[in-house]
């Protein structure tokens, strides 16, 4: 048995995961959700968590909005970060644009979520096909559901996802992601 260890931007990311993961990885595999304060204060805990981490059979997954950044700099820069102490074998998934491109990228969760039933009749419109193309997701968000809030709104869409209906690339290059380093990790 070994324990995947996921290094979030923010705590909204963590009440995602927490629903998400038990239905993607097998039961073998157990997780730790480690929410952090933003960008800077993830970046700064990667290099004192991977240096000094001493639980035996720990993998690490980092998660991070892409935000304004250029993608592959950002993935860079991080993998250059789990490099340089000794993990390098990391899984690093960037959110494009953040987090709640995920959420737009299933609407019909997001109006099971809600209430909103004529929500999912909008993921064919041209704004929501691709979700990863919004820099403003979470103010679309805020369009959609009045009062939406990250934490509350987590919290209630991430039980509806569907992991195979979601239009958002990047949610899915998690999902193929983590399939592919569990295939690593079971093979050494």
């Amino acid at each position: 048995m070994f324990q995947l260890v996921f290094m979030l931007e923010e705590p909204s990311a963590k009440i995602l995961l927490e629903s998400l993961l038990p239905r993607v990885l097998p039961p073998n595999v157990s997780f730790l959700c480690i929410a952090h304060e933003g960008k800077q204060d993830l970046e700064k805990s990667i290099p004192i968590k991977l240096k000094h981490w001493n639980v035996p059979n720990s993998w690490f997954v980092v998660i991070r909005d892409k935000d304004q950044s250029n993608c592959i700099q950002l993935k860079q820069r991080l993998k250059k970060l789990c490099e340089d102490n000794d993990r390098p074998e990391t899984l690093i998934r960037i959110a494009v644009h953040e987090l709640e491109s995920w959420f737009l990228g299933d609407l019909t969760a997001v109006g099971t979520a809600f209430d909103l039933p004529k929500l999912a009749s909008k993921q064919q419109s041209k704004k929501f096909r691709n979700p990863d193309a919004l820099a403003n997701a979470q103010e679309e968000l805020k369009r959609l559901v009045k009062g939406y809030q990250k934490m509350a709104g987590a919290r209630k869409i991430s039980p509806h996802l569907s992991l195979d209906a979601n239009t958002s690339e990047s949610f899915h290059h998690l999902l193929s992601g983590l399939e592919a380093y569990l295939k690593q990790i079971r093979a050494t």
